[in-house]
């Protein structure tokens, strides 16, 4: 299963530090940031149901805002 979400993180540093949570937060998940897109995408992978409530509340209590990104609005 693989969720797309559109969050505001800017820096490399910042997105670091997200990984570093969320690897540790969520198992067998696989996160991956790409600040070059104009969403500052984070994608995560998982072979298991992905937890967006519980991983958006992760993001947002540290001051971030994120928001899934649905299918289509990400295709052009």
């Amino acid at each position: 299963m693989v969720e797309v979400f559109k969050t505001n993180v800017q820096e490399p540093f910042h997105a670091d530090i997200l990984l570093k949570l969320i690897h540790k937060s969520f198992n067998e998940v696989n996160a991956s940031f790409d600040l070059e897109d104009r969403d500052k995408i984070l994608r995560v992978e998982s072979l298991s149901v992905i937890e967006n409530d519980r991983l958006i509340n992760l993001i947002q209590s540290l001051g971030f805002v994120i928001e899934v990104l649905p299918d289509e609005a990400h295709l052009n």
